[in-house]
Formats: C-alpha cells, sequence, structure tokens
C-alpha cells in the first residue's frame, strides 16, 4: 500500500499560495492544444496541474512542428506553461498503478485521446469514479460521442469546418478559408474550463464529482451564435461576406489601406448599425459633413446598400496616413476602429510586455522564451507563471513526495520503462 499524501505539495514552493485555485489538484492526459490549452488556463489560475505522459518521447505536442528535435518545440512551450511533467507507461500495469494512486489524490482528471483510447486504457469515467467519488472528470472530443461521426478525429481545422466556421470566412465569391486563430481547439479548452470550475463549485454543495464531456464541433457553433440570428434574417445559409458584419447593414466596415503599402498597412473602420451618430462622427473626422444629409445614407441599411462609393472616399482619406495615425485620430472621435496588428509588432509592443499580456519565462533547454501570459486579471490571485516543464522533470517530487516512492523504486521503474 503507497504512503499517499493528499495535501502534499509537489511543486516544491509555495508560489501558488493566494492564487484562486491553489487548493486544486489536475491531474492532466491531454496532448497537442485543446486538452493543454484548458489545463494551462487553470494552471494560470493556480491549480497544480501534473501532466502524465509516456515516457521517453513524452505527449505528442513535444515534438510537433518544432524547430530542433532535440528539444521541445515552442508550440508545446506555449501550451504548457505553469505546469508539472511527470512520465507514466499505461501500457504497464504498474503504470496504470501509479496513475490510479495519483487519481485518489486528485480534484479533475482530463484527457483529450481519440475517441476510445481512454477506455481501452482503463481509465473511463465509470472507473475513475470508483477510485475518487469526488473526481471531476473532463473529456474533449472532436464530435458528438453517440452521433454519427463518433469515432472521426478531429483537429482545429477539422472543428472549424464541422462547427460552420470555414462556410463564412472568405470573400462572398471566394472559397472557405481557414480563420487564422484556434477557436476550435483553443475554444474547446476554454469551454472545458469552464465547465470544470462550474462541476467543483457544484462539489461544494453536493460532495460529489461529475463527467464533463466537451465536443469542438459544438464548441465552434456556439462561437457562431450570431450566424443563427443572420440566417434567421436571411432565411438561408449565412453567406460569405468578406470583412463586412455578417448581420449585413453596416458600413463602413472593411479594413482601408493606409500609408505604407505593406502586406498588414490597413485600418479596420467599423459604424454601429445601431444608428447614425458614428457615421456622422466618421464624416466629421474626414471633412465630409455634408454628406450626413445626402439621402443615399441616411440609415445604416442605406449605406450598406452604398458600401462600394462610401469605401472609396474613405480610402482616398485612409492613404493619406499610416494606419496607427487613423486608428487613433477615429478612435478620438468616436468611430470604431483598429489598426490591423501583425504578431510580431503585438509581441514587441512594450505596454503589452508591461501589462503581461506577453511574459518571459525561464525554460530550462530554450532559455529565456516570451510567449502570451494569462489575459484573466484578479485583484486577489496573483499570477506566478511559469515556463513548461521538461518531460518527467517531477517525477521524483511527485511520486516521492505525493506517492510515497523511494528513489530506489524509482530508479526501478525507470529502467524498466514504466516511469
Amino acid at each position: 500500500m503507497l504512503n499517499i499524501d493528499v495535501n502534499a505539495k509537489t511543486d516544491g514552493t509555495a508560489s501558488r499560495d493566494g492564487q484562486a485555485l491553489s487548493d486544486i489538484r489536475i491531474i492532466d492526459l491531454t496532448q497537442f492544444e485543446a486538452g493543454p490549452s484548458c489545463t494551462q488556463m487553470l494552471g494560470w489560475l493556480g491549480a497544480e496541474v501534473i501532466k502524465v505522459e509516456p515516457p521517453v518521447k513524452g505527449e505528442q505536442g513535444r515534438r510537433a512542428s518544432t524547430d530542433d528535435p532535440n528539444v521541445d518545440s515552442v508550440y508545446f512551450m506555449l501550451l504548457n506553461a505553469n505546469k508539472r511533467s511527470v512520465t507514466c507507461n499505461l501500457k504497464d500495469e504498474r503504470g496504470k498503478a501509479i496513475l490510479r494512486s495519483l487519481i485518489e489524490t486528485a480534484d479533475v482528471f482530463i484527457e483529450n485521446f481519440g475517441p476510445g483510447v481512454i477506455e481501452r486504457l482503463g481509465f473511463s469515467y465509470e472507473e475513475v469514479k470508483k477510485i475518487n467519488p469526488r473526481i471531476v472528470y473532463a473529456q474533449i472530443k472532436g464530435f458528438d460521442v453517440e452521433g454519427p461521426y463518433a469515432n472521426l478525429l478531429s483537429f482545429d481545422n477539422i472543428a472549424q469546418a464541422a462547427g460552420g466556421s470555414l462556410s463564412v470566412t472568405g470573400d462572398a465569391d471566394g472559397r472557405p478559408l481557414t480563420p487564422g486563430v484556434n477557436v476550435g481547439d483553443t475554444g474547446a479548452g476554454l469551454h472545458c474550463s469552464v465547465g470544470i470550475l462550474a462541476a467543483l463549485h457544484q462539489r461544494e454543495r453536493s460532495g460529489k464529482g461529475q463527467s464533463i464531456l466537451i465536443n469542438m464541433q459544438e464548441v465552434v457553433i456556439n462561437f457562431g451564435r450570431i450566424l443563427y440570428a443572420a440566417q434567421a434574417i436571411f432565411g438561408r445559409a449565412v453567406p460569405r461576406r468578406g470583412n463586412a458584419h455578417i448581420m449585413g447593414a453596416s458600413a463602413p466596415c472593411e479594413v482601408f489601406p493606409c500609408k505604407g503599402g505593406g502586406p498588414n498597412d490597413y485600418c479596420l473602420i467599423y459604424s454601429s448599425r445601431a444608428g447614425n451618430h458614428q457615421w456622422e462622427s466618421l464624416l466629421r473626422v474626414m471633412g465630409k459633413e455634408h454628406l450626413a444629409a445626402d439621402p443615399r445614407y441616411a440609415s445604416p441599411q442605406l449605406r450598406f446598400d452604398h458600401s462600394e462609393e462610401i469605401n472609396a472616399f474613405i480610402t482616398e482619406w485612409s492613404l493619406q496616413r499610416d494606419k496607427y495615425e487613423c486608428m487613433r485620430i477615429l478612435g478620438e472621435a468616436g468611430v470604431p476602429a483598429s489598426a490591423i496588428f501583425d504578431t510580431m509588432e503585438l509581441y514587441s509592443d512594450p505596454v503589452l510586455r508591461k501589462r503581461g499580456t506577453f511574459v518571459t519565462l525561464p525554460h530550462a533547454d530554450r532559455g529565456e522564451f516570451t510567449m502570451p501570459g494569462c489575459p484573466v486579471r484578479m485583484s486577489d490571485s496573483p499570477q506566478t507563471p511559469t515556463a513548461a516543464p521538461l518531460l518527467g522533470a517531477d517525477n521524483a517530487e511527485v511520486y516521492g513526495g505525493l506517492l510515497g516512492y523511494d528513489q530506489e523504486q524509482l530508479a526501478a521503474l525507470k529502467a524498466d520503462r514504466a516511469i
């Protein structure tokens, strides 16, 4: 019988003390992006996340899209900060016994393997709750587990195609396009984190855990709620509309070229479809107040109908200024506008660095590494970010400090690749 201390800290410090989730322990069997984005968010907020990985190679994301096969990929580092790593061979009975012991100590168990994998390994919800009835058991899958696509694999672009996102992205006369941000993967992770937090809160009343199932297709559908308002108006499937607002009746709503001529030297300018006040402010900025009385532009719908004319004279104005000047002038006048910031501009922005939007963390192999930080700011839960762990970096502390294994036992398990 192992000597398990369910309250033992395994991080060797008190760095999480004072954070919102510092009393929560998560056993993390996730891989790639959807699952790791969930557990990283909870780790940012103070949860102790113990990432359980196969020996030798670790989870698949460690070597995905890597620039150097001898070190962890940047992809992995971006998704696994604020976690600990232990290795455990779940095809070995000793490895399974170790995982069962970890589950006894945990508040949350989460996985996003392919369909049926976790069940074949012997860690279905029914089995896990026998070990720990208070466990919150979370899964992220591509599709409804009882639907016709239940056995299909999914990645972000698959989820976006299946959830309708591609069908509305692109120019009206062009092909469907994959959006540039991963709302299928990270969106699923964030939806899952909400479910986990709700289940932990409910457990305070019920004393019992429960299972949570997120499917990526539904997540993308949920992100597209406004599409269904547009569908109700159009009476048909929502079309691609380029940069125009999906609900229509809004002009301007476009990216306008600015001085400079670079690939992102544009400013997006928008005018609310809820009235004329922003339109009138835009006309004043451009010195075209006389157009406020023009009957062609008297309402949002009329302006939408005359978008080409409007876009032409705005372009004439925007080309005389760089994108930052356009953004500043319009913003100060109460007109919604933003420069098109590229990733390097955001990454290098000193204000965002100071704010913690980007954080620089010391990585054991790569040295200092700058990555997006946690966007959730809480007045009484200070952030203490740490870099993604090396594979198995925390075997001794977790298995020794939490489960009571001694050095001799750990060495034997490692030699046999059970861990």
